[in-house]
């Protein structure tokens, strides 16, 4: 695990915010750290980060103890939080080359990191005539110049259009099959963290509700029978009088748990032999919005 931590606890005065947290982040994996406004996702980054002192708990990264290893593992790691720190007078490159003069890091990674970010020909503009998703993209370049094995990114695609978020997407989809590293992604986005993460951790009121792979969140949800027909409304009485439970209706479908593709066979000449159109029959499964909502409303 590159971050793990037990008991993590956090107070902002009689407020506990964050409340016995236990994060498992593996190596190499995208992690998406879900939660609504409020949840306790900021102060859980700015402890991983040391900018806030722990009240309870531990954390380990890079299975050293942050408390007593706090300069040997910030060195590895890189963070962008919310909206990136750079100088909007001076092009990209400069920018980059005025934080590789604080790092003392040799001056030719400037250029491996724009060439990474897809910034090389926009080197020379001012960072102040950057569209947001270059903002976004430099500002992961400057996470990015020291070649931490970590990045913390605290919602990057924040306030960016659609074309920003493609390109912050599949920059750290690289970063993480090309060049090793591993992400630790906050975001209120769900249906972008879900096209990329391998892992989740979900997070309401301070407290972990669900953390696994995608796959395990899949597995939790159960599987619908999602059936696109003539008369919904009627289709799901019928249904329901044979014995099924119907979970959803609207004007277009109707869906019931799935139990086997058996199952869902029979249920389509159950409604093609009483004279229903049937125009699609489908297995679909929970989007991460919806686990998100399940999750959270019924915690």
């Amino acid at each position: 695990m590159v971050i793990s931590t037990e008991g993590l606890s956090f107070n902002f005065g009689n407020q506990q915010v964050v409340k016995s947290l236990s994060l498992q982040v593996p190596e190499g994996s995208i992690y998406g750290f879900l939660g609504p406004n409020g949840a306790g996702k900021t102060t859980t980054i700015k402890l991983l980060l040391n900018l806030l002192k722990t009240d309870q708990g531990s954390i380990h990264i890079f299975d050293q103890d942050l408390r007593n290893n706090r300069i040997p593992i910030l060195s590895q790691i890189g963070s962008l939080i919310e909206q990136p720190a750079i100088y909007l007078h001076l092009s990209g490159r400069e920018n980059l080359v005025n934080r590789a003069l604080l790092l003392q890091v040799p001056e030719k990674r400037v250029d491996e990191m724009l060439e990474l970010v897809h910034l090389k020909e926009a080197a020379h503009k001012k960072a102040g005539k950057y569209s947001l998703g270059m903002k976004q993209r430099l500002g992961i370049a400057l996470a990015l110049l020291a070649d931490p094995k970590l990045l913390i990114l605290d919602e990057p695609t924040n306030g960016l259009d659609p074309n920003g978020i493609i390109e912050v997407r599949e920059l750290l989809i690289r970063l993480v099959t090309q060049h090793k590293k591993t992400v630790f992604i906050s975001s209120h986005l769900l249906a972008e963290v879900e096209r990329m993460a391998t892992h989740v951790g979900i997070i309401h009121k301070g407290e972990m509700l669900f953390q696994g792979s995608i796959k395990d969140l899949e597995a939790i949800s159960q599987p619908q029978i999602q059936v696109e027909l003539n008369d919904t409304v009627d289709a799901a009485n019928f249904l329901k009088k044979h014995g099924l439970t119907v979970t959803d209706v609207n004007d277009e479908c109707v869906s019931v748990p799935f139990a086997s593709k058996t199952q869902m066979g029979e249920i389509n000449t159950l409604l093609n032999k009483n004279d229903y159109t049937v125009y699609s029959i489908r297995k679909v499964n929970k989007d991460l919005e919806k686990l998100f909502l399940d999750i959270t409303q019924n915690a």
